[in-house]
C-alpha cells in the first residue's frame, strides 16, 4: 500500500501534511521520527494529520506531531497550510472551515490571493491555562535561567510561549537559551521561546525556538504570542507586521478577549508517495 502526501510550507516552516481521510494508516512516533529525518525521510518541522470531524458542527479534525514524535495542540503556519491542503486535495470547496484541535475551534478563511486568515480564538493568559507556574497572572514574570534572570511574557495560544524582548534577534542566543528555556522547570509541559525585537509600534522582529523541533523559520502562534505579549506591554498597536527569517505575517488583536487574526501565506512545495512497508519497521 502507498501514502500519499504533500510538503508544504507557511514562510519557511515546513510541514508534511497527510489526508487520513481517504487514506488509513497508525503513524507511532517512530515512524513520526524517520519521516521527520531530512536525510532518510522527507524532513519537517511538523507533521499535520487531516481527520474527519468528531463533532457535526466542524469540518475537520487536525492534528500536529513534532519532528521527534510528540503531539501538540496547535501550529499556526501549519493550520495555514492545512486549509490549502484540503482545498487543494478537494476535501472540501469552502472558502471557510471551522476545525477542531486539541485547544479547540479554529476559523480558517482562505481569500483569493490564496492567503489565509486564522482565527486563532483568545490568548490564554492565566498561568495555570499556559501551563506555567506563576502564584497569579502578570503581565510579565521574572525568570531565572542558571546564572541569569529575565523579564518575560507568558502567553498560551493553544500551545505555551514565553517571550523574551531583546535588543537585536541576530545576536540573540537563541542556540543557547532556547533549549535551556524550553525545558524550564517553570513549564511542565516545555515551552515554545520567541526572541523578540520591536522596531515601532506596527512592527517587529522575532525568532522562535519551538518544543521538539529547535529554531524555525517561521511559528505562527509564536508571533501571535509575541504580538500579544508586545501589546500587554504597551509596546505595540492592535495590527502589526511580524518579521520573521522566512518572511513576514499579520497579526491582529483588540486586546481582552478578543481573538488573535493571524494572516500570511502557505505553499505547497511537492506531493509524493511513501511505500507503506517501508514505514512499518520503524513502527513501536
Amino acid at each position: 500500500m502507498q501514502l500519499e502526501f504533500s510538503k508544504m510550507h507557511g514562510l519557511g516552516n515546513d510541514f508534511m501534511v497527510i489526508d487520513l481521510i481517504s487514506q488509513r494508516f497508525h503513524l507511532s512516533p517512530a515512524a513520526v521520527r524517520k519521516l521527520a529525518d531530512p536525510h532518510f525521510g522527507v524532513g519537517f518541522d511538523q507533521l499535520l494529520i487531516v481527520e474527519a470531524p468528531s463533532r457535526p458542527d466542524v469540518d475537520f479534525r487536525y492534528r500536529i506531531f513534532n519532528a521527534d514524535g510528540s503531539e501538540v495542540a496547535q501550529c499556526g503556519n501549519g493550520a495555514r497550510c492545512f486549509a490549502r491542503f484540503v482545498r487543494d486535495r478537494r476535501l472540501t470547496r469552502k472558502n471557510r472551515l471551522r476545525v477542531e484541535t486539541q485547544s479547540g475551534i479554529i476559523i480558517l478563511q482562505i481569500h483569493e490571493d490564496q492567503r489565509v486568515t486564522v482565527d486563532m480564538g483568545p490568548a490564554r493568559l492565566e498561568p495555570e491555562l499556559i501551563p506555567f507556574h506563576a502564584p497569579q497572572r502578570s503581565t510579565t514574570y521574572e525568570l531565572s535561567v542558571g546564572q541569569e534572570s529575565f523579564e518575560v511574557g507568558a502567553v498560551s495560544m493553544g500551545n505555551p510561549h514565553v517571550v523574551l524582548q531583546v535588543d537585536n534577534v541576530d545576536l540573540a542566543d537563541v542556540g543557547r537559551l532556547g533549549p535551556l528555556i524550553e525545558n524550564h522547570e517553570r513549564f511542565p509541559e516545555r515551552v515554545n521561546v520567541g526572541f523578540m525585537q520591536v522596531l515601532d509600534r506596527q512592527t517587529l522582529r522575532l525568532r522562535v525556538f519551538e518544543r521538539g523541533s529547535g529554531e524555525t523559520l517561521a511559528c505562527g502562534t509564536g508571533a501571535c504570542a509575541a504580538v500579544v505579549s508586545g501589546r500587554l506591554r504597551g509596546w505595540l498597536d492592535e495590527k502589526v507586521k511580524v518579521i520573521l527569517p522566512g518572511g513576514e505575517l499579520e497579526i491582529s488583536w483588540a486586546g481582552g478577549d478578543s481573538p488573535v487574526l493571524m494572516t500570511g501565506p502557505a505553499t505547497r512545495v511537492f506531493d509524493g508517495v511513501i511505500r507503506q512497508h517501508e514505514l512499518l519497521n520503524a513502527q513501536e
